[in-house]
């Protein structure tokens, strides 16, 4: 189990460090926000799969903030992005 929970930390890590380096060099702001939106999701990865691997449920309620946060976000830089285009 720890040999898996190694790998999943690299892994979560590697991309996490991939998704700051598109942030930082995004081309265009739409890049960034994706990117952005990419990174709470891995945040949210990293605290489930803590969760699941200290069988803890006290962190359910900061994922499910989390999700809200960044649905939430996604819908707003697309409405964003899509009225922009428009004009």
């Amino acid at each position: 189990m720890t040999a898996v929970a190694v790998t999943v930390t690299v892994l979560l890590a590697v991309a996490g460090g991939l998704t700051l380096m598109r942030i930082i060099r995004g081309p265009s702001i739409l890049d960034r926000a994706v990117a952005t939106d990419v990174l709470l999701a891995i945040i949210v990865a990293a605290i489930a799969t803590e969760a699941a691997y200290s069988r803890d449920a006290t962190a359910l309620p900061v994922l499910v903030v989390l999700a809200v946060l960044g649905f939430v976000g996604s819908v707003s830089v697309a409405r964003f992005a899509a009225r922009r285009n428009t004009k």
